[in-house]
């Protein structure tokens, strides 16, 4: 039964997502949506990713509450920066950060913590996963910057995944 459905509530889902776009319960939709909820999970099997195993639940929550204040403090960080621009430059540049995390899952959501926080953009990860490349907008001291970044998001993505 896995091999026919190996995501059961996908296919539900994109059903559902199907007959509610179209606005209509009509035979055709209903039996479109089927398949579709039906074809798109197999045929994109080879895609999903390797399960997640979370170790300490906990610390999602302090996570999620770490990334909602950077997220803050870098909003008004990056205002200020664009405002006072004529006068004083931000003092953009690459950073590369060496990673002790290497869990695939883990470093997914470090690079939608990253997308998510202004100022920072995520350029580009070594292929053995070992330095990730940032750029950061304005950047007074990089170390400090490299121990935050460690401190706040790596390390509790190696508690949560690793």
């Amino acid at each position: 039964m896995k091999r026919l459905f190996p995501a059961p509530w996908l296919s539900l889902a994109l059903w559902l997502l199907w007959l509610v776009l179209n606005l209509s319960l009509s035979a055709g939709n209903l039996l479109l949506g089927a398949v579709l909820g039906f074809l798109a999970p197999l045929m994109f099997a080879p895609l999903r990713p390797l399960p997640i195993r979370i170790h300490r639940p906990g610390v999602i929550i302090k996570l999620f509450f770490m990334v909602g204040r950077d997220v803050l403090a870098s909003n008004i960080a990056v205002a200020r920066g664009v405002l006072r621009a004529g006068k004083n430059p931000p003092r953009s540049r690459f950073v590369k950060i060496p990673l002790d995390l290497r869990d695939a899952n883990g470093l997914a959501a470090l690079s939608m913590i990253t997308t998510v926080v202004p100022g920072t953009i995520w350029s580009e990860l070594a292929l053995d996963r070992s330095v990730l490349l940032l750029h950061v907008f304005d950047l007074d001291d990089e170390a400090q910057f490299i121990e935050h970044f460690k401190t706040a998001y790596e390390r509790p993505l190696m508690e949560i995944f690793e």
